[in-house]
């Protein structure tokens, strides 16, 4: 039986890349699911800026060779200010995303387990 994504506070639309009509559906299920759990347990919108992105617009936008985005298993959330920062850094970490970089507008999450798992970086 297929495994099916039952998200509650997001459209797979939101992870598309804008080079690529659909694409949001080359997301990762289980992080999504992580994803979505960490904003039920946030209680504020998490706006995503990235989501999946093919190599093109990877490095359009300065993306790393080998970026987590390329593979469905990384998004930028935006945030504003010090307590939103808060809030979704502590939301991620408690349902399991220990990959995460910080940036003045933007916290960027992923779950590729071919990288370190417990690494946090600043932009």
């Amino acid at each position: 039986m297929a495994h099916t994504l039952n998200l509650k506070h997001f459209k797979l639309e939101e992870f598309a890349c804008p080079c690529e009509e659909g694409s949001g559906k080359k997301m990762d299920k289980t992080f999504l699911e992580k994803l979505d759990y960490a904003r039920e347990n946030a209680g504020i919108p998490f706006k995503i800026t990235s989501g999946y992105r093919c190599e093109e617009h990877n490095l359009k936008v300065g993306g790393r060779v080998g970026s987590s985005h390329l593979k469905g298993l990384a998004a930028d959330i935006s945030c504003k200010g010090s307590g939103d920062r808060f809030i979704i850094i502590n939301a991620l970490l408690n349902v399991g995303i220990s990959r995460i970089g910080v940036g003045k507008s933007f916290i960027h999450c992923d779950l590729d387990n071919l990288k370190s798992p417990y690494v946090m970086w600043l932009y």
